[in-house]
């Protein structure tokens, strides 16, 4: 919740090319599989992180329940998809010597006691502000970071994303249980966030001037601890030079953080390009922005999406190829399309991590969910996604691979025979 962009050199960042990405995790004991609060002792376990350099480091969240990695700044897939696998495999080795697991998913799977808040200032002050929609809030997103010239700029990109975040968000839904029940919604995080206020797609700003108004508006309303915090799915970060999309839950697996990371740059790529030619982005209506974002959290990819400036519904799937069509040139400059095209394959034949979800508790119940996502948060990937050790588009690992990481994980029994209904 707090600003945690990753912490780089001004220099360091390049207009569309340079990424970045933080994912959030939950704390599960070992034994009972609720969440705990050792963050801390797991952060020191952890130790430093390898790239601390380009300012890669772990850290803690709102709650002591929560742990963050956060990738120092890449400027390739092959680069951000190391420091993903890293950063889950140190923290997932520093949770099991404190008899915990290390677990990527949107929302807790079963219940108990709400962890205590993380120590520190700012924290204390989130407390204070939203009281009880806060105290046992444990959602965990995946947020991808990409650079832009300028403010003014990163202002404008967001414009132009607009429309695409409820995509990004139903393609990474992974949050189907909430607390010990199912909750109904393949993207419960999202339900989770609407409680705070503004939180959502944002609105339309002709200017970083405008932006800035609107945010401080909020804050002398009181309804903002201060200018670093907004919940809007997409923004320019508070501190940085880059452009902030924060719509994916926490990826059940790293190729699929991988796969939001690239997808976001493409569409940040198109937007660029879009702005060197004078185009300005589509203004397409707050409402039927929100109407989409629901039926992302509802739906997941089993149902119709609204596709907001065409103001008209569109199956999940045919909405996800056009995101494609819309970052493809900016991809293939990148060399990353064809990377792209086999892990949204990977997904098609996997599912999202929500109906992975929803296979595992009906073979285990609950229970079975949290171990599956231990296992998928350490694992080497997508089956069949094309993403092995010799990175993105390189050879599937398998039972032979030697890279140390560990192999896919889903059977025949865990791919997506049809789709799944909510």
């Amino acid at each position: 919740m707090p600003d945690t962009a990753p912490d780089t050199a001004p220099d360091a960042v390049v207009a569309g090319r340079s990424l970045g990405v933080e994912e959030e995790f939950l704390l599960v004991d070992a034994v009972s599989g609720e969440c705990v609060g050792r963050a801390e002792e797991v952060l020191r376990a952890a130790g430093p992180h390898r790239w601390a350099g380009t300012r890669g480091s772990f850290q803690g969240e709102l709650l002591a329940s929560q742990v963050e990695a956060t990738t120092g700044v890449c400027h390739d897939l092959a680069g951000i998809r190391a420091q993903l696998r890293y950063g889950r495999a140190r923290l997932a080795e520093a949770a099991r010597g404190c008899g915990a697991l290390l677990v990527s998913a949107g929302t807790p799977v079963l219940g108990g006691p709400p962890p205590p808040v993380a120590r520190g200032e700012r924290f204390a002050a989130i407390v204070a502000a939203y009281g009880e929609v806060v105290r046992d809030y444990q959602a965990c997103g995946c947020h991808v970071h990409v650079g832009v010239p300028d403010r003014d700029t990163a202002v404008a990109v967001v414009n132009h994303l607009r429309p695409w975040l409820p995509v990004l968000m139903a393609l990474s839904v992974n949050s189907a249980f909430d607390r010990g029940r199912a909750a109904g919604y393949p993207g419960r995080r999202q339900v989770e966030m609407s409680r705070f206020p503004g939180a959502g797609v944002p609105p339309w700003s002709a200017s970083a001037a405008e932006y800035d108004a609107r945010v401080a508006a909020l804050v002398e309303a009181g309804v903002l601890v201060d200018a670093a915090m907004t919940f809007w799915l997409a923004r320019p970060s508070p501190r940085w030079p880059t452009v902030e999309v924060r719509a994916a839950d926490a990826a059940a697996t790293a190729d699929e953080a991988l796969l939001q990371a690239a997808l976001v740059r493409g569409l940040v790529g198109a937007a660029l390009d879009d702005l060197a030619r004078g185009r300005e982005a589509p203004r397409a209506d707050g409402q039927v922005c929100a109407a989409a974002l629901w039926s992302a959290s509802r739906y997941g990819m089993d149902g119709p999406m609204a596709d907001p400036v065409a103001r008209r519904s569109v199956p999940a799937w045919r909405r996800v190829d056009d995101l494609v069509a819309r970052a493809g040139p900016a991809l293939a400059r990148s060399g990353d399309l064809d990377a792209v095209l086999a892990l949204v394959e990977g997904v098609r034949r996997a599912g999202t991590g929500a109906q992975r979800q929803r296979r595992a508790a009906r073979r285990g119940g609950p229970r079975a969910v949290v171990e599956m996502l231990a296992r998928q948060t350490e694992s080497g990937g997508l089956a069949g996604a094309g993403t092995g050790a010799d990175g993105p588009g390189g050879p599937a690992e398998g039972p032979g691979a030697t890279s140390g990481e560990k192999p896919c994980v889903w059977d025949a029994s865990e791919r997506v025979p049809e789709p799944d209904t909510p």
